[in-house]
């Protein structure tokens, strides 16, 4: 046996299942490209479904057989829009990831949903087909900031979908933007209000951030993307979004997810509990554990060289890459500290003994962005909105 204090790959080994075995599906197609959006998503005018179908359950296939004896405990159907899938399509790949993985008693399948009508036209199906939980991309609750944020529903067919979507799934979640052009404090807090008053059980609250490439990104360069707020008016729509979901009983067990006790997103506390996770579809990263050893996997972002290289070469995935001792404590540190709960200190010297520096943490406690109880570093709540600078002060240099 190793001595307590000696940090050999036995000991990190099975690390993963501290966060449990995920499934990970990229669906890239959308309707349309939202003007904030940086996501992997692609608007086409046809989709050959059958030939995704195959391209699916071939990679499937291809991880089952390097994951034999795991329990599998979510899928989650990300995009894009998975809500253009056909459900026969869900189908087929829930059939094949059963035969492929024993699952959990509380294994969770979400699929990502726009609330248009003939999204929600396709819930039912949905859920025959094994979906038990959707997260639906509202994004806001009045059609002025829709029509900004390049959304194709109106807040009438948002609600209507949601109300579709209770009726169809025991779980429900939606997503939210603020700090949206031209939105006042009031207004917010008002919307927010109006969210949680259609008794969603999970809220995913989202800061509005201007990312490079993106359509808001070119205007913001140009000078033309009026009326954002500034940073002291998001920082106050930051802190009355924890004080009126808290009140509320969801509160924030991630830095931008709220949720009552007990419906939290399964599939995410995965990566934020840095377990493993299989990554399936154009763009999808993953982490595997093989052989004791972590690897970083991803595949190609276009939707063709992804299905030409499943269909030529049966693999989906561009070269692993092997993650030693000290990039997998970072991941942890960085995915960890977004969570209520914090992180663990003894898992982080075990997959890096010399990896925490105390003297940082004892600095940073000082300024009141952390708390230390016992192994369990936390960020207060003077520190969850300045999460990066402390990520930066944690991982970075002496």
């Amino acid at each position: 046996m190793p001595s307590e204090n000696s940090s050999p790959p036995s000991l990190t080994a099975e690390d993963w299942q501290a966060g449990g075995f995920g499934l990970y599906l990229h669906w890239p197609f959308c309707q349309a490209k939202c003007p904030y959006c940086d996501f992997n998503s692609h608007v086409v005018a046809t989709i050959d479904q059958a030939r995704w179908q195959r391209a699916y359950l071939s990679e499937i296939d291809r991880l089952g057989a390097e994951t034999q004896g795991r329990v599998l405990r979510s899928v989650f159907f990300g995009g894009g829009t998975p809500s253009l899938m056909d459900p026969d399509l869900v189908a087929a790949i829930l059939d094949r990831v059963r035969a492929t993985w024993a699952t959990a008693n509380d294994f969770e399948v979400t699929l990502e949903a726009n609330p248009t009508s003939v999204e929600a036209g396709r819930f039912a199906g949905y859920r025959a087909a094994g979906v038990d939980r959707v997260s639906m991309g509202l994004q806001a609750l009045n059609d002025d900031d829709l029509r900004r944020l390049g959304r194709l529903h109106s807040a009438a067919e948002a609600r209507a979908a949601f109300d579709v979507a209770r009726q169809s799934f025991a779980r429900v979640s939606f997503d939210l933007i603020y700090a949206r052009q031209h939105q006042t404090l009031a207004g917010w807090q008002a919307e927010l209000r109006e969210a949680l008053a259609m008794a969603a059980d999970h809220l995913s609250l989202y800061q509005l951030t201007i990312e490079p490439g993106t359509a808001f990104g070119r205007l913001h360069d140009a000078g033309r993307l009026a009326g954002l707020p500034d940073d002291d008016l998001g920082a106050d729509m930051y802190a009355a979004t924890q004080e009126i979901c808290a009140a509320a009983g969801l509160p924030a067990y991630e830095v931008s997810n709220h949720a009552v006790p007990g419906a939290e997103s399964r599939h995410n506390l995965i990566y934020w509990r840095y377990g493993d996770y299989a990554g399936i579809g154009p763009g999808a990263h993953g982490r595997l554990t093989l052989d004791g050893q972590r690897y970083a996997t991803e595949t190609p972002l276009a939707p063709g060289a992804w299905l030409e290289a499943v269909e030529t070469g049966g693999n989906g995935e561009r070269p692993r890459n092997a993650l030693s001792a000290s990039d997998q404590a970072g991941e942890y540190l960085m995915m960890a500290l977004r969570m209520a709960e914090g992180v663990d200190l003894r898992r982080l010297r075990q997959l890096d003994q010399d990896y925490v520096d105390i003297n940082k943490i004892n600095s940073l406690q000082e300024l009141n962005m952390v708390e230390l109880r016992e192994e369990s570093l936390r960020l207060t709540p003077a520190g969850r909105p300045v999460l990066n600078a402390v990520l930066r002060d944690l991982l970075g240099g002496d």
